[in-house]
């Protein structure tokens, strides 16, 4: 079996500011060249204050500042750092701290609709620019024994709202969509190839 062809769509040096395996993934289907490297945020607080798409947001720009706190940008070169978060109902949902509060958010966000914020930062030496993406996601009802069988076998605990929607609890329980598939996966590439055509002028 042959390899999909790699399409280079941009010609400027990108890093990517993440160890997110989905993000590294998204954009080297999207074709894009990019290196990686750990932003170095240790302690993602927001202001409490702050309160849906502007969570996402604010910790985009957050690693993008710990990462030029140890980093020089040289040329033309662009920096890529994300966040998402899943809100219900107003409540802010990150990622679990264990086994636990995952299978409660998931009872949360079973037979309700809830909203995903991915907020991206791309920083140059010159320029910065932030923008969002915010998708929603109808659950149909889960039940106890579901909800645990994938918590057990997954562990997503790296996950915002404690689920992926490319694994089983995504496949079997997600009825709809409105907005983009990729943001909730974690990041909306369809605005990053759009959005960094400005870094190449």
């Amino acid at each position: 079996m042959h390899s999909p062809p790699s399409i280079p769509v941009y010609r400027i040096p990108l890093v990517l500011a993440s160890r997110s395996q989905r993000r590294i993934e998204l954009l080297r289907q999207a074709g894009f060249r990019f290196t990686v490297c750990d932003a170095g945020v240790t302690d993602e607080v927001c202001p409490p204050a702050l309160s849906g798409v502007e969570i996402p947001l604010y910790l985009a720009g957050l690693k993008a500042d710990a990462f030029l706190s140890r980093h020089v940008l040289e040329g033309n070169t662009v920096v890529i750092t994300a966040d998402t978060v899943v809100c219900r109902h107003g409540a802010t949902l990150g990622k679990p701290a264990g086994r636990d509060e995952a299978i409660e958010m998931l009872k949360s966000l079973s037979d309700n609709m809830h909203q995903v914020f991915t907020g991206v930062c791309l920083t140059s030496a010159t320029r910065r620019r932030l923008f969002s993406s915010e998708s929603k996601v109808w659950f149909r009802q889960l039940s106890h024994e579901e909800i645990v069988r994938y918590v057990d076998a997954f562990h997503p605990y790296d996950k915002a709202g404690a689920y992926g929607i490319q694994e089983w609890i995504g496949l079997v329980g997600i009825e709809k969509i409105e907005g983009s598939y990729y943001n909730i996966v974690g990041l909306p590439i369809h605005q990053l190839y759009q959005e960094l055509r400005q870094y190449e002028t």
